[in-house]
C-alpha cells in the first residue's frame, strides 16, 4: 500500500509576519527614493513614460 505523507503548515509567528512586512516597506520606500531621484536627473525621459503610459492607458480604456 502507498503511504501518504502529509506536511504540517507551521503558522508563521507574528514576528516573522511583521519582519516581512517592515521588508517590503523598506523596499517599495527605497524604490520610491529611487524613482524620485531619477526623475530628478532626467526629467525628458520620465515624462515621455507618463505621456507613453497615459497615451496606452487612454487609446485601451476609450471613455468616450
Amino acid at each position: 500500500m502507498a503511504s501518504s505523507t502529509r506536511e504540517s503548515v507551521v503558522p508563521e509567528s507574528k514576528n516573522e509576519t511583521q519582519k516581512r512586512t517592515e521588508d517590503l516597506a523598506e523596499t517599495v520606500k527605497s524604490a520610491f527614493d529611487h524613482f524620485r531621484e531619477y526623475g530628478r536627473e532626467r526629467p525628458e525621459i520620465l515624462a515621455l513614460w507618463c505621456f507613453g503610459i497615459g497615451f496606452v492607458l487612454g487609446w485601451k480604456l476609450k471613455p468616450w
